[in-house]
Protein backbone atom coordinates (compact mmCIF):
# COMPACT_ATOMS: atom_id res chain seq x y z
CA UNK A 1 0.00 0.00 0.00
CA UNK A 2 1.28 3.51 -0.75
CA UNK A 3 2.81 5.37 2.14
CA UNK A 4 2.81 9.04 3.00
CA UNK A 5 6.49 9.76 3.43
CA UNK A 6 9.07 7.04 2.70
CA UNK A 7 11.94 9.24 3.88
CA UNK A 8 10.57 9.10 7.43
CA UNK A 9 9.37 5.49 7.26
CA UNK A 10 5.79 6.40 8.17
CA UNK A 11 4.49 3.05 7.01
CA UNK A 12 1.08 1.72 7.77
CA UNK A 13 0.89 -0.95 10.49
CA UNK A 14 4.50 -0.68 11.65
CA UNK A 15 3.29 0.28 15.14
CA UNK A 16 1.33 -2.59 16.73
CA UNK A 17 -1.13 -0.26 18.47
CA UNK A 18 -4.72 -0.64 17.26
CA UNK A 19 -6.92 2.46 17.30
CA UNK A 20 -10.67 2.07 17.77
CA UNK A 21 -12.96 4.21 15.62
CA UNK A 22 -16.35 5.22 17.01
CA UNK A 23 -18.47 6.89 14.36
CA UNK A 24 -21.18 9.24 15.57
CA UNK A 25 -22.50 10.43 12.20
CA UNK A 26 -25.94 9.07 13.08
CA UNK A 27 -26.08 10.78 16.47
CA UNK A 28 -23.90 13.87 16.77
CA UNK A 29 -23.73 14.19 13.01
CA UNK A 30 -27.50 14.25 12.67
CA UNK A 31 -27.54 17.15 15.11
CA UNK A 32 -26.26 19.28 12.22
CA UNK A 33 -28.71 22.19 12.00
CA UNK A 34 -31.37 21.47 9.39
CA UNK A 35 -30.65 17.75 9.09
CA UNK A 36 -33.26 15.08 9.87
CA UNK A 37 -32.94 11.48 8.73
CA UNK A 38 -35.63 8.85 8.34
CA UNK A 39 -34.99 5.53 10.12
CA UNK A 40 -34.39 3.80 6.79
CA UNK A 41 -31.81 6.43 5.83
CA UNK A 42 -30.00 5.96 9.12
CA UNK A 43 -29.94 2.21 8.48
CA UNK A 44 -28.40 2.74 5.03
CA UNK A 45 -25.62 4.83 6.54
CA UNK A 46 -25.11 2.34 9.38
CA UNK A 47 -24.66 -0.53 6.92
CA UNK A 48 -22.17 1.58 4.94
CA UNK A 49 -20.24 2.32 8.15
CA UNK A 50 -20.20 -1.38 8.97
CA UNK A 51 -18.80 -2.12 5.51
CA UNK A 52 -16.25 0.65 6.05
CA UNK A 53 -15.03 -1.16 9.15
CA UNK A 54 -15.73 1.25 12.01
CA UNK A 55 -15.53 -0.44 15.40
CA UNK A 56 -18.55 1.28 16.95
CA UNK A 57 -21.57 2.93 15.37
CA UNK A 58 -23.37 5.41 17.60
CA UNK A 59 -26.83 4.84 16.18
CA UNK A 60 -28.70 7.61 17.96
CA UNK A 61 -30.32 8.93 21.13
CA UNK A 62 -33.31 6.58 21.66
CA UNK A 63 -35.15 8.70 24.23
CA UNK A 64 -35.38 11.59 21.73
CA UNK A 65 -38.32 10.37 19.63
CA UNK A 66 -40.19 7.29 18.49
CA UNK A 67 -38.48 7.50 15.10
CA UNK A 68 -35.06 7.71 16.72
CA UNK A 69 -35.88 4.71 18.89
CA UNK A 70 -37.03 2.75 15.84
CA UNK A 71 -33.87 3.63 13.93
CA UNK A 72 -31.61 2.49 16.76
CA UNK A 73 -33.57 -0.75 17.08
CA UNK A 74 -33.37 -1.41 13.33
CA UNK A 75 -29.64 -0.78 13.29
CA UNK A 76 -29.10 -3.00 16.34
CA UNK A 77 -30.86 -5.81 14.51
CA UNK A 78 -29.17 -5.44 11.13
CA UNK A 79 -25.56 -4.55 11.97
CA UNK A 80 -23.44 -7.55 12.87
CA UNK A 81 -19.71 -6.83 12.68
CA UNK A 82 -19.62 -3.37 14.29
CA UNK A 83 -20.68 -2.54 17.83
CA UNK A 84 -23.95 -0.59 17.95
CA UNK A 85 -23.99 1.94 20.77
CA UNK A 86 -26.65 4.48 21.77
CA UNK A 87 -26.54 7.69 23.78
CA UNK A 88 -28.19 8.20 27.16
CA UNK A 89 -28.13 10.71 29.96
CA UNK A 90 -27.42 9.41 33.45
CA UNK A 91 -31.09 8.65 34.12
CA UNK A 92 -32.93 5.36 34.47
CA UNK A 93 -35.47 6.29 31.78
CA UNK A 94 -32.74 7.02 29.23
CA UNK A 95 -30.88 3.82 30.06
CA UNK A 96 -34.05 1.72 29.85
CA UNK A 97 -34.78 3.17 26.41
CA UNK A 98 -31.37 2.04 25.18
CA UNK A 99 -32.00 -1.44 26.58
CA UNK A 100 -35.44 -1.57 24.92
CA UNK A 101 -33.79 -0.68 21.59
CA UNK A 102 -31.77 -3.91 21.90
CA UNK A 103 -28.42 -2.15 22.17
CA UNK A 104 -25.66 -4.03 23.94
CA UNK A 105 -23.57 -0.89 24.46
CA UNK A 106 -24.46 2.46 25.97
CA UNK A 107 -22.84 5.88 25.84
CA UNK A 108 -23.60 7.67 29.10
CA UNK A 109 -22.76 11.32 29.61
CA UNK A 110 -22.95 14.07 32.17
CA UNK A 111 -21.26 17.46 32.24
CA UNK A 112 -18.29 18.04 34.53
CA UNK A 113 -17.40 21.69 33.89
CA UNK A 114 -18.33 24.31 36.47
CA UNK A 115 -20.29 26.34 33.93
CA UNK A 116 -22.45 23.35 32.96
CA UNK A 117 -22.94 22.19 36.53
CA UNK A 118 -23.99 25.66 37.67
CA UNK A 119 -26.17 26.88 34.82
CA UNK A 120 -27.46 23.70 33.14
CA UNK A 121 -27.45 20.88 35.68
CA UNK A 122 -27.77 23.03 38.80
CA UNK A 123 -25.87 20.32 40.63
CA UNK A 124 -22.84 20.21 42.90
CA UNK A 125 -19.72 18.24 42.08
CA UNK A 126 -20.67 15.56 44.59
CA UNK A 127 -24.10 15.21 43.03
CA UNK A 128 -22.59 14.82 39.58
CA UNK A 129 -20.24 12.08 40.77
CA UNK A 130 -23.07 10.27 42.54
CA UNK A 131 -25.37 10.48 39.52
CA UNK A 132 -22.68 9.22 37.17
CA UNK A 133 -21.75 6.29 39.41
CA UNK A 134 -25.39 5.31 39.97
CA UNK A 135 -26.01 5.29 36.22
CA UNK A 136 -22.92 3.20 35.55
CA UNK A 137 -23.93 0.65 38.16
CA UNK A 138 -27.48 0.45 36.81
CA UNK A 139 -26.35 -0.01 33.21
CA UNK A 140 -23.75 -2.55 34.29
CA UNK A 141 -26.41 -4.55 36.12
CA UNK A 142 -28.12 -5.00 32.74
CA UNK A 143 -24.97 -6.35 31.12
CA UNK A 144 -24.24 -3.34 28.93
CA UNK A 145 -20.83 -2.33 27.63
CA UNK A 146 -20.41 1.19 28.97
CA UNK A 147 -18.73 4.23 27.51
CA UNK A 148 -18.82 7.31 29.74
CA UNK A 149 -18.27 10.84 28.47
CA UNK A 150 -17.54 13.79 30.70
CA UNK A 151 -19.30 16.50 28.74
CA UNK A 152 -17.21 19.67 28.45
CA UNK A 153 -14.16 17.81 29.77
CA UNK A 154 -11.76 20.35 28.34
CA UNK A 155 -13.24 23.20 30.40
CA UNK A 156 -13.49 21.09 33.56
CA UNK A 157 -11.28 21.35 36.62
CA UNK A 158 -8.51 18.81 35.97
CA UNK A 159 -8.50 17.34 39.48
CA UNK A 160 -12.27 16.91 39.40
CA UNK A 161 -12.26 15.43 35.90
CA UNK A 162 -9.62 12.92 36.94
CA UNK A 163 -11.69 11.97 39.97
CA UNK A 164 -14.87 11.50 37.90
CA UNK A 165 -13.11 9.21 35.45
CA UNK A 166 -11.62 7.15 38.28
CA UNK A 167 -14.99 6.85 40.03
CA UNK A 168 -16.87 5.67 36.92
CA UNK A 169 -14.16 3.17 36.05
CA UNK A 170 -14.31 1.81 39.59
CA UNK A 171 -18.09 1.53 39.13
CA UNK A 172 -17.72 -0.53 35.96
CA UNK A 173 -17.27 1.78 32.95
CA UNK A 174 -15.36 0.12 30.12
CA UNK A 175 -14.41 3.30 28.26
CA UNK A 176 -14.03 6.93 29.30
CA UNK A 177 -14.19 9.80 26.88
CA UNK A 178 -12.64 13.26 26.95
CA UNK A 179 -15.18 15.52 25.28
CA UNK A 180 -13.95 18.78 23.78
CA UNK A 181 -17.56 19.90 23.61
CA UNK A 182 -17.01 23.43 22.31
CA UNK A 183 -13.75 22.76 20.49
CA UNK A 184 -11.46 24.91 22.62
CA UNK A 185 -8.44 22.63 22.70
CA UNK A 186 -5.22 22.96 20.74
CA UNK A 187 -2.99 19.95 20.06
CA UNK A 188 -0.35 20.72 22.70
CA UNK A 189 -2.98 21.01 25.43
CA UNK A 190 -4.79 17.92 24.20
CA UNK A 191 -1.55 15.96 24.38
CA UNK A 192 -1.02 17.04 27.98
CA UNK A 193 -4.60 16.29 29.02
CA UNK A 194 -4.66 12.81 27.50
CA UNK A 195 -1.28 11.97 29.00
CA UNK A 196 -2.44 13.20 32.42
CA UNK A 197 -5.57 11.03 32.34
CA UNK A 198 -3.64 8.02 31.11
CA UNK A 199 -1.00 8.45 33.82
CA UNK A 200 -3.35 9.20 36.71
CA UNK A 201 -6.52 7.18 36.15
CA UNK A 202 -6.02 3.54 37.09
CA UNK A 203 -7.75 0.47 35.75
CA UNK A 204 -8.33 -1.54 32.61
CA UNK A 205 -10.16 0.91 30.37
CA UNK A 206 -10.20 2.38 26.88
CA UNK A 207 -9.47 6.11 26.72
CA UNK A 208 -11.33 8.01 24.03
CA UNK A 209 -11.64 11.57 22.72
CA UNK A 210 -14.55 13.42 21.15
CA UNK A 211 -13.44 16.61 19.41
CA UNK A 212 -15.54 19.43 18.00
CA UNK A 213 -14.32 21.73 15.27
CA UNK A 214 -15.26 25.22 16.46
CA UNK A 215 -11.73 26.52 15.87
CA UNK A 216 -10.87 24.11 13.06
CA UNK A 217 -8.70 21.80 15.15
CA UNK A 218 -10.88 18.73 15.66
CA UNK A 219 -8.79 16.48 13.41
CA UNK A 220 -5.46 17.74 14.75
CA UNK A 221 -6.64 17.31 18.35
CA UNK A 222 -7.92 13.79 17.63
CA UNK A 223 -4.69 12.65 15.99
CA UNK A 224 -2.62 14.24 18.76
CA UNK A 225 -4.73 12.45 21.37
CA UNK A 226 -3.79 9.13 19.79
CA UNK A 227 -0.13 10.12 19.88
CA UNK A 228 -0.52 10.92 23.58
CA UNK A 229 -2.00 7.54 24.46
CA UNK A 230 -5.73 7.58 23.65
CA UNK A 231 -7.12 4.31 22.31
CA UNK A 232 -10.21 5.54 20.50
CA UNK A 233 -11.49 8.57 18.59
CA UNK A 234 -15.03 9.75 17.89
CA UNK A 235 -15.54 10.88 14.29
CA UNK A 236 -18.26 11.75 11.80
CA UNK A 237 -18.23 11.34 8.04
CA UNK A 238 -17.42 14.69 6.42
CA UNK A 239 -17.09 16.19 9.89
CA UNK A 240 -20.85 16.77 10.16
CA UNK A 241 -22.26 17.75 13.52
CA UNK A 242 -23.32 20.54 15.86
CA UNK A 243 -22.20 24.07 14.95
CA UNK A 244 -18.87 23.73 13.08
CA UNK A 245 -19.01 19.94 13.26
CA UNK A 246 -16.83 17.13 14.55
CA UNK A 247 -13.55 15.48 13.64
CA UNK A 248 -13.90 14.20 10.07
CA UNK A 249 -13.66 10.42 9.79
CA UNK A 250 -11.94 10.45 6.41
CA UNK A 251 -9.21 12.80 7.65
CA UNK A 252 -8.68 11.19 11.05
CA UNK A 253 -8.43 7.57 9.90
CA UNK A 254 -6.08 8.33 7.02
CA UNK A 255 -3.88 10.42 9.32
CA UNK A 256 -3.78 7.61 11.87
CA UNK A 257 -2.81 5.08 9.22
CA UNK A 258 -0.54 7.00 6.88
CA UNK A 259 0.95 9.69 9.11
CA UNK A 260 1.15 7.95 12.49
CA UNK A 261 1.48 4.48 10.97
CA UNK A 262 -1.03 2.85 13.33
CA UNK A 263 -3.60 0.14 12.76
CA UNK A 264 -7.35 0.52 12.42
CA UNK A 265 -10.05 -1.79 11.08
CA UNK A 266 -11.00 0.70 8.38
CA UNK A 267 -11.39 -0.57 4.81
CA UNK A 268 -10.05 2.53 3.14
CA UNK A 269 -11.40 1.75 -0.32
CA UNK A 270 -14.93 2.47 0.96
CA UNK A 271 -14.17 5.96 2.29
CA UNK A 272 -15.25 7.96 -0.76
CA UNK A 273 -18.44 5.98 -1.39
CA UNK A 274 -19.44 6.38 2.26
CA UNK A 275 -18.79 10.13 2.10
CA UNK A 276 -20.92 10.43 -1.03
CA UNK A 277 -23.79 8.54 0.63
CA UNK A 278 -23.70 10.78 3.70
CA UNK A 279 -23.51 13.87 1.51
CA UNK A 280 -26.61 12.80 -0.40
CA UNK A 281 -28.72 11.82 2.61
CA UNK A 282 -27.65 14.83 4.69
CA UNK A 283 -28.08 17.09 1.64
CA UNK A 284 -24.68 18.64 2.32
CA UNK A 285 -22.42 19.04 -0.74
CA UNK A 286 -18.82 17.91 -0.39
CA UNK A 287 -16.49 20.91 -0.50
CA UNK A 288 -14.24 20.56 -3.58
CA UNK A 289 -11.15 21.17 -1.42
CA UNK A 290 -12.22 18.72 1.30
CA UNK A 291 -9.20 16.60 2.24
CA UNK A 292 -9.32 12.99 1.04
CA UNK A 293 -12.85 13.06 -0.49
CA UNK A 294 -13.14 16.46 -2.21
CA UNK A 295 -12.96 16.46 -6.00
CA UNK A 296 -9.79 18.56 -5.82
CA UNK A 297 -8.05 16.36 -3.25
CA UNK A 298 -6.19 14.46 -5.97
CA UNK A 299 -6.48 16.97 -8.82
CA UNK A 300 -3.52 18.65 -10.48
CA UNK A 301 -3.37 21.67 -12.80
CA UNK A 302 -0.01 23.37 -12.25
CA UNK A 303 2.47 22.34 -14.91
CA UNK A 304 5.19 21.59 -12.35
CA UNK A 305 2.85 19.44 -10.28
CA UNK A 306 1.42 17.56 -13.26
CA UNK A 307 4.91 16.78 -14.55
CA UNK A 308 5.88 15.46 -11.12
CA UNK A 309 2.74 13.38 -10.65
CA UNK A 310 3.00 11.84 -14.11
CA UNK A 311 6.62 10.92 -13.37
CA UNK A 312 6.00 9.65 -9.83
CA UNK A 313 2.61 10.31 -8.14
CA UNK A 314 4.17 10.53 -4.67
CA UNK A 315 5.95 13.74 -5.66
CA UNK A 316 2.70 15.64 -5.12
CA UNK A 317 0.35 13.13 -3.47
CA UNK A 318 0.65 11.75 0.08
CA UNK A 319 -1.17 8.55 -0.87
CA UNK A 320 -2.51 6.97 -4.03
CA UNK A 321 -6.14 8.12 -4.52
CA UNK A 322 -7.25 4.56 -5.25
CA UNK A 323 -6.53 3.72 -1.60
CA UNK A 324 -9.65 5.67 -0.57
CA UNK A 325 -11.68 4.80 -3.65
CA UNK A 326 -10.89 8.04 -5.49
CA UNK A 327 -9.26 8.84 -8.84
CA UNK A 328 -6.50 11.19 -9.85
CA UNK A 329 -7.54 14.07 -12.11
CA UNK A 330 -5.35 16.02 -14.49
CA UNK A 331 -6.94 19.44 -14.92
CA UNK A 332 -6.32 21.69 -17.91
CA UNK A 333 -6.31 25.39 -17.13
CA UNK A 334 -4.20 28.56 -17.27
CA UNK A 335 -1.56 27.02 -14.99
CA UNK A 336 -1.13 23.90 -17.13
CA UNK A 337 2.09 22.94 -18.88
CA UNK A 338 2.88 20.83 -21.90
CA UNK A 339 3.01 17.58 -19.94
CA UNK A 340 -0.67 17.88 -19.01
CA UNK A 341 -1.66 18.51 -22.61
CA UNK A 342 0.50 15.62 -23.82
CA UNK A 343 -1.15 13.36 -21.25
CA UNK A 344 -4.66 14.42 -22.32
CA UNK A 345 -3.92 13.90 -26.00
CA UNK A 346 -2.45 10.46 -25.37
CA UNK A 347 -5.54 9.49 -23.39
CA UNK A 348 -7.60 10.50 -26.42
CA UNK A 349 -5.48 8.43 -28.76
CA UNK A 350 -3.98 11.48 -30.44
CA UNK A 351 -0.25 11.62 -31.13
CA UNK A 352 0.94 14.67 -29.16
CA UNK A 353 3.11 16.41 -31.72
CA UNK A 354 4.91 19.55 -30.58
CA UNK A 355 2.71 21.68 -32.83
CA UNK A 356 -0.58 20.29 -31.54
CA UNK A 357 0.58 20.50 -27.92
CA UNK A 358 1.66 24.12 -28.23
CA UNK A 359 -1.57 25.16 -29.98
CA UNK A 360 -3.86 23.47 -27.44
CA UNK A 361 -1.84 24.86 -24.53
CA UNK A 362 -1.86 28.38 -25.96
CA UNK A 363 -5.64 28.34 -26.41
CA UNK A 364 -6.25 26.95 -22.92
CA UNK A 365 -4.03 29.62 -21.34
CA UNK A 366 -5.61 32.36 -23.43
CA UNK A 367 -9.09 31.49 -22.19
CA UNK A 368 -7.82 31.12 -18.63
CA UNK A 369 -6.25 34.58 -18.71
CA UNK A 370 -9.67 35.93 -19.66
CA UNK A 371 -11.06 34.50 -16.44
CA UNK A 372 -13.03 31.85 -18.28
CA UNK A 373 -13.57 28.32 -17.04
CA UNK A 374 -13.00 25.95 -19.91
CA UNK A 375 -15.88 23.52 -19.88
CA UNK A 376 -15.96 19.98 -21.19
CA UNK A 377 -17.53 20.90 -24.53
CA UNK A 378 -15.12 23.78 -25.07
CA UNK A 379 -12.08 21.59 -24.46
CA UNK A 380 -13.37 18.99 -26.91
CA UNK A 381 -13.99 21.74 -29.48
CA UNK A 382 -10.49 23.17 -29.02
CA UNK A 383 -8.79 19.81 -29.41
CA UNK A 384 -10.96 18.72 -32.35
CA UNK A 385 -10.40 21.97 -34.23
CA UNK A 386 -6.63 21.76 -33.80
CA UNK A 387 -6.38 18.03 -34.42
CA UNK A 388 -8.56 18.18 -37.53
CA UNK A 389 -6.09 20.58 -39.11
CA UNK A 390 -3.33 18.02 -38.59
CA UNK A 391 -5.23 14.76 -39.14
CA UNK A 392 -8.27 13.55 -41.02
CA UNK A 393 -11.71 13.35 -39.46
CA UNK A 394 -11.15 10.08 -37.60
CA UNK A 395 -10.92 12.10 -34.37
CA UNK A 396 -14.32 13.75 -34.72
CA UNK A 397 -15.79 11.61 -31.91
CA UNK A 398 -13.21 12.52 -29.27
CA UNK A 399 -14.38 11.87 -25.71
CA UNK A 400 -12.62 13.06 -22.56
CA UNK A 401 -11.89 10.24 -20.08
CA UNK A 402 -13.17 10.73 -16.49
CA UNK A 403 -9.65 11.13 -15.08
CA UNK A 404 -9.20 14.28 -17.18
CA UNK A 405 -10.93 17.48 -16.17
CA UNK A 406 -11.10 21.09 -17.16
CA UNK A 407 -11.67 24.42 -15.52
Amino acid sequence: MPIASPEFSLKRNLNPKHVRILDTTLRDGEQTPGVALRPEDKLRIALALEELGVDSIEAGFPITSSGEFLAVKMISKEVRSSEVIALARTTKDDIDRVIDADCKAIHLFIATSDIHMKYKLRMSREEVVEKAVDAIEYAKSHGLTIEFSAEDSTRSDLVFLTRVFQEVINAGADRVDIADTVGVMIPTRMYGLVKHIRDNVRGNYILSVHCHNDFGMAVANSVTAIEAGADQVHVTVLGVGERAGNAALEEVVTSIAFVLGLKTNIRFEHILSTAILVSELFRIPINPNKPIVGINAFSHESGIHVHGVLTNPLTYEPIDPSVVGAKRRIVLGKHSGKHAVMYVLKQLGVEPSDDIVSKVLARVKELGDQGLNIGYDELVRIIKSIVSSEYDCKHKDLKIPPEISVR
